[in-house]
């Protein structure tokens, strides 16, 4: 039996490695030519993960967005969009949130076990609230998706989540797109910060794909055995 999903980590990030910029508002690093794969992508998994700072930052939806790709997750005998996943050690996340608001998906929150109670009584029903440990344990949180029947999960950000997704070894497969711009600004969030990571100079990633779309790049890296799944 397989202890964990299959893990696909999906990012944009400009020449020199940023999220987003330090302004109030959200920097735009892909186009619509790849925002459209990037539907593609997550209409083809269980679950879409992305950390509770992502969420009071970039207040996403996580939704797809092509009629016909929730149509056929229908057809398949899915739900039209996947379960809404995200993992917070203080509970601090708003109820209003779009993550919670939008779509009729299962909504899942990992929290640090002191703040459980916390977050259940602030989420009420728009959530399940899952102890994820304290600290917060990403293996057990893996391991309790698949219980939870998630073969494929998608994580989403923001850089905190990819860098211990990617340390932990965790994660099965990297896409990463490119927009032709620097930031330039420390203050900006980046795609992933210090740690120390399985791939390095003796263990290199490999390189399953490089696409150009429109002014972006995607590198498509396949770091484990299961990549391809």
């Amino acid at each position: 039996m397989v202890e964990r999903p299959y893990v696909l980590l999906s990012c944009g990030m400009s020449i020199d490695g940023y999220l987003d910029d330090a302004s109030p508002d959200r920097l735009l690093l892909s186009n619509d030519a790849d925002f459209d794969r990037v539907d593609d992508v997550r209409a083809g998994c269980d679950a879409i993960l992305v950390g509770a700072a992502t969420i009071r930052q970039d207040d996403p939806r996580l939704l797809i967005r092509s009629p016909r790709r929730r149509a056929a997750r229908v057809a398949r005998g899915v739900p039209a969009d996947p379960v809404k996943v995200t993992v917070t050690g203080s509970g601090g996340i708003d109820p209003a949130a779009r993550f919670f608001t939008t779509g009729e998906s299962l909504k899942l929150v990992y929290c640090a076990s002191g703040v459980a109670d916390k977050a259940r009584d602030k989420l009420g029903e728009n959530a399940t609230i899952v102890d994820a440990g304290d600290p917060v344990d990403l293996q057990r949180i893996t391991q309790d998706l698949a219980r939870r029947g998630i073969s494929r999960l998608m994580v989403e950000g923001g850089g905190h989540m990819h860098t211990q997704f990617l340390t932990q070894g965790l994660a099965d497969e990297l896409q990463l797109v490119v927009a032709p711009l620097f930031v330039g600004d420390s203050r900006a969030p980046r795609f992933v910060y210090d740690g120390t990571f399985p791939w390095g100079p003796r263990n290199r990633a490999r390189l399953a794909e490089v696409r150009q779309i429109g002014d972006v790049v995607l590198l498509r890296y396949g770091l484990t055995e299961r990549f391809g799944e």
